[in-house]
């Protein structure tokens, strides 16, 4: 086992090293770039935090790049399908997506999908933000904490999408645990809080920014948060490892580009990007929406998904968890 995971890992670092080359060498002139408008793909649905982040981003964006820039929703299957779509384009800069560490650290991990987006399929261009994940269930759930909850026996959970991080932390908790449990997976954040909402689904794991307004209007309860610490946000509520479970998961959001994307007009966008990052009205939607600033170059996303990766299966290896054995 130990081994596999060492050859996974560097796998995955090649990958990423073949990444920056890609992302990094043509020669094609981009100083007539953009003269048009830039198109940035959001995979999930209007209202969850990706979407909520890519709208502020692109708002602030216009001045600094020199073009305007419009965003198109394309949810599905963690990100896959807005990959897939954007990435199979021409790279010329006219056509990015914000995409999920999770699709990279996680699903591999808990899906075979001879299909997947791999990370030389893509030109990473920025990192954005970090994100982290609270359990939830409905105000009026008799569940008041966490041990109300695993005390229950049979659960059906929901999650923002198969192999995402609201489905590992959820996995790894309800497997250490041995809670019998159902998952029911939505298509982002936004349906999966209605869900819980709704009490179609008993409890889900959901970001911080997509469950606070409802947790302080008590619609919803919050049992855990899945960081290594209690979130600033959420001060009363408790992490799943002071809690007992020793789960640590968070999500990361990045800009990213078809392969082969010339590297002045990837530096030319990403600089961009980092003018827009900057902008008062888009840090204070951070602040208000509880996401974390990620200033990281292309390189930097390179290394962090391998890390994450190696982080996520070590975890489920040490509690002793199959991933791709879960339901």
């Amino acid at each position: 086992m130990r081994i596999g995971v060492l050859l996974a890992a560097a796998a995955l670092a090649a990958s990423a090293s073949a990444c920056s080359v890609k992302g990094g060498g043509a020669d094609a002139d981009s100083s007539g770039y953009p003269a048009k408008p830039v198109e940035f793909t959001a995979p999930q649905e209007p209202g969850g935090s990706t979407d909520l982040l890519t709208r502020a981003l692109t708002k602030n964006l216009e001045k600094p790049l020199g073009a305007k820039a419009v965003v198109v929703n394309k949810p599905g299957a963690n990100g896959k399908i807005a990959g897939k779509d954007v990435f199979s384009g021409k790279p010329d800069g006219y056509r990015v997506a914000v995409m999920p560490q999770s699709l990279f650290a996680v699903g591999p991990l808990m899906i075979d999908d001879p299909d997947a987006i791999k990370v030389e399929d893509m030109t990473l261009v920025k990192g954005l933000a970090v994100e982290d994940y609270v359990l939830v269930v409905p105000g009026a759930s008799p569940h008041r904490t966490l041990k109300d909850l695993l005390g229950a026996g049979d659960l059906k959970y929901g999650t923002t999408g198969a192999g995402t991080g609201s489905q590992l932390s959820q996995t790894l908790l309800f497997g250490l645990a041995k809670v019998k449990t159902a998952p029911v997976p939505f298509d982002g954040g936004a349906p999966t809080v209605t869900a819980v909402l709704g009490r179609k689904v008993d409890v889900a794991a959901v970001h911080v920014a997509e469950a606070y307004k409802q947790v302080q209007a008590g619609k919803l309860r919050a049992l855990a948060v899945f960081s290594d610490r209690r979130h600033v946000a959420l001060p009363d509520v408790p992490t799943a490892k002071e809690s007992g479970y020793p789960v640590l998961v968070d999500q990361r959001r990045f800009v990213a580009a078809p392969p082969g994307l010339p590297a002045d007009v990837r530096d030319k966008l990403a600089a961009a990007i980092d003018k827009a990052a900057a902008s008062p009205e888009y840090l204070q939607l951070l602040k208000t929406s509880h996401i974390v600033p990620w200033n990281a170059g292309g390189e930097q996303v390179a290394a962090q998904l391998n890390e994450s990766r190696q982080r996520f299966t070590t975890m489920a290896r040490d509690l002793g968890i199959d991933l791709k054995a879960q339901p």
